[in-house]
């Protein structure tokens, strides 16, 4: 790494926590745009499932895309038996709304622990963010991380477009 100071004992980046840092702030969201509990909090339960016109997912598709996507994501950085589902259908849910608002709350709860779990990882010193993960074709855990950042700020976006759509979003 080109201008970047580290010890002859450690060979890493001396900013190396400061890199942990801003990687787990990256994935609370919210500095460059909503976050995700202003997107879920007070979702009208009675649109969960609604497909406004000229949206090919309901809120309830997106958060349930956005919570399976995570998830496989967390489980293949830290478990070597880890099998992903099928793509794509393994990443959405089979029906437009949630069977009740309980399934809701829970896949939105869901979201927000397994999201803490990724950035209890990426803080974790032990953690190494440049190695190879043995049971993938390549991938890093720096890796894992940004595409996690990257998948739920595209569909965090798309949730806020829905309830635009829907008439529901007061920003500000």
């Amino acid at each position: 790494m080109a201008g970047v100071k580290t010890t002859a004992k450690e060979k890493k980046p001396m900013n190396e926590k400061a890199l942990r840092e801003q990687l787990a702030k990256m994935l609370d969201w919210g500095e460059a745009h909503a976050d995700w509990e202003g997107a879920v909090k007070s979702f009208p339960p009675e649109h969960y499932g609604t497909r406004p016109a000229g949206s090919p997912h309901s809120a309830w598709e997106l958060l349930e895309h956005i919570r399976l996507a995570q998830l496989d994501i967390l489980q293949f950085s830290r478990n070597p038996k880890h099998v992903s589902p099928p793509w794509p259908e393994g990443y959405w849910p089979k029906d437009s709304a949630p069977p009740s608002a309980a399934a809701w709350a829970k896949s939105a709860k869901q979201v927000t622990e397994d999201r803490r779990e990724m950035e209890r990882l990426v803080k974790d010193p032990k953690t190494d963010l440049f190695a190879k993960i043995p049971h993938g074709s390549g991938q890093t855990i720096l890796r894992e991380i940004l595409l996690l950042a990257d998948h739920n700020a595209y569909h965090l976006g798309q949730l806020v477009l829905v309830r635009k759509m829907l008439g529901d979003w007061k920003s500000g």
